[in-house]
């Protein structure tokens, strides 16, 4: 048997377990496997270290490099997010709904687990701890799949959650960490039906989409984050630059931060000029419409493909639009449902951006960036759903476990 199926079938096997499992003892697990990854934060700062060298010796963009850069502050975050992972409400056999019927039975939903759980992702160790504590507290086995970037940490963060199983007398193949990088080990995976009850891959386009040409199990999809920032002629000019250059700058390399920028004409000539200043000073690149760089001569001149870049680095589209619908009819084009955001002081015309616009994060006057599982409350999150099914958005505890139904009767018979 193929050494990645073994191992999954040993997940799988084990996963009943972990559903069972009450809330206090996965709480411990996650608890110690924090206690560990802080004990072990020297050996991780020197394992990333190593990582993040041998990236840039391989010509790895500043955004990659970032996403593989553990230091200590970040190790901290680490281990502080499964603290709070632990706080949280366990979903597992909360009944909703639960109401009576004509006949006098009692009808609910109960949250169970999903069963196995694949994770396939590139270059952010974090989320080797991010996925394998949302498994764990949502009751499923983890099968961690982590890109060749950042192989030496990755197995790092995943021996302290199975040491930390083993310490509570849980089956360590709870959380399997698979050492292999290649595609073929992802195919593998992708084809295990009847073992793997969902597959999430996190990382870029090209990787997401082999997962979703090749798989037989159910793929949760995110292939772009094109983010979009609409300054609406009523906005608050001062609060716009805020949020663009948060959602620009503050961390580029990420599916959530901006990558066009849609300014209403009303407003575009008071806006943009300081902006694009503003921007520079940052080190970002705009590209603009020939409307935009007629306001702004630097401008790079923007081509059709770049309303469809996901950057991914300090690179900005800029276009003017005439108003919300200018705004709207380009996002219906261009967006990726992922999120979008409205700059303005005019409520009904935030209302009108929030009921129209199809994304899994919709924003008024706040920045892209916090399409967030910790941001959003989740205490992290799996990755972000942009298909609908079975969830769409930053996926959390409650996004890992299905609703089957539950009767309580009384002796009751159908006639």
């Amino acid at each position: 048997m193929d050494p990645i199926e073994a191992r999954a079938r040993h997940a799988k096997t084990a996963a009943p377990t972990l559903a069972a499992a009450p809330t206090d003892r996965k709480n411990r697990v996650l608890r110690g496997a924090a206690q560990r990854i802080e004990a072990m934060e020297a050996e991780l700062i020197a394992s990333s270290a190593a990582d993040v060298e041998a990236a840039r010796a391989a010509g790895s963009s500043a955004a990659l490099l970032d996403r593989l850069r553990l230091d200590r502050a970040r190790i901290a975050g680490i281990a502080r997010g499964l603290g709070q992972i632990a706080e949280l409400p366990d979903p597992v056999g909360h009944v909703e709904d639960l109401r009576r019927r004509p006949n006098g039975l009692a009808v609910g939903r109960m949250r169970v687990p999903l069963g196995l759980v694949a994770i396939v992702y590139e270059a952010r160790p974090n989320v080797t701890a991010e996925a394998a504590a949302l498994c764990l507290k949502s009751g499923n086995a983890a099968l961690l799949r982590g890109g060749k970037e950042a192989l030496s940490t990755n197995r790092l963060l995943a021996r302290a959650f199975a040491d930390a199983l083993v310490d509570e007398g849980l089956d360590p193949a709870l959380v399997s960490f698979v050492d292999s990088t290649d595609r073929e080990g992802v195919r593998t995976l992708a084809r295990l039906t009847g073992v793997v009850d969902l597959l999430i891959p996190r990382g870029g386009e090209g990787l997401i989409r082999f997962v979703v040409e090749h798989a037989t199990v159910p793929v949760i999809q995110h292939f772009q984050g094109i983010c979009h920032v609409y300054v609406d002629g009523a906005a608050d000019l001062a609060m716009a630059e805020s949020i663009a250059i948060n959602a620009k700058t503050q961390r580029p390399g990420v599916c959530n931060a901006m990558e066009t920028l849609l300014i209403d004409a009303a407003v575009a000539g008071s806006f943009l000029p300081p902006l694009s200043r503003a921007m520079r000073a940052r080190g970002v690149e705009l590209r603009g419409c020939p409307r935009a760089r007629a306001l702004v001569d630097s401008l790079v001149p923007a081509t059709e493909a770049d309303w469809d870049a996901e950057y991914l680095d300090l690179v900005l589209a800029v276009r003017i639009v005439d108003g919300l619908d200018g705004a709207l009819a380009h996002i219906r084009r261009h967006g990726s449902l992922h999120t979008e955001a409205i700059v303005t002081r005019d409520h009904a015309r935030a209302q009108r951006f929030l009921r129209e616009v199809d994304a899994s994060l919709v924003l008024v006057n706040a920045s892209t960036r916090f399409n967030d599982g910790f941001e959003l409350g989740l205490g992290a999150e799996m990755g972000i759903s942009t298909t609908k099914l079975h969830a769409y958005g930053a996926m959390g505890l409650e996004e890992l476990t299905a609703r089957k139904w539950i009767a309580y009767g009384d002796g009751q018979v159908r006639s």
